[in-house]
């Protein structure tokens, strides 16, 4: 499981021209834009244990963590994040999962950072998603689990 999570001041996804999904945290504050990424492997266990590395990762404002701040966080599908770019000029997808293996997981990803406590919004999965942001640093960092 990875997940590209991005310090943000404002976020929002789109599908069809629809906004499904926006974070605006308070004036001077942020919140977390995270691309989840899901491979064969990867079950419910690792989906809890990444939501507690990104909620409690300390990449906002003097160290602080988005649970610290109660930043908001908008998730979004990602399975181009499983790719091997190793050979040609093609990428390979054969290590993202199927839909029937990743959509409940990202929806199990998204369940326990509210169990931990996150405002979140989110994209629709498997949606041509058009997702909008101002990255603040900028600060991306990508996480495996």
């Amino acid at each position: 499981m990875r997940a590209l999570v991005q310090r943000v001041t404002s976020a929002s996804v789109r599908v069809d021209g629809d906004e499904v999904g926006r974070i605006t945290p308070p004036a001077g504050g942020h919140g977390l834009l995270v691309l989840v990424g899901i491979t064969h492997t990867d079950d419910e266990a690792k989906a809890a244990l990444l939501a507690k590395k990104v909620w409690t990762m300390r990449i906002l404002e003097n160290e602080q963590s988005a649970s610290d701040l109660d930043a908001p966080v908008l998730v979004a599908s990602q399975f181009t994040l499983m790719a091997d770019t190793r050979r040609g000029r093609r990428p390979s997808w054969s290590a993202a999962a199927p839909r029937p293996v990743a959509e409940p997981l990202v929806d199990e990803f998204t369940g326990a950072l509210r169990e931990l406590g996150a405002t979140v919004e989110t994209g629709v999965f498997g949606e041509h998603m058009e997702i909008s942001l101002v990255n603040d640093g900028p600060v991306t960092l990508l996480i495996d689990v």
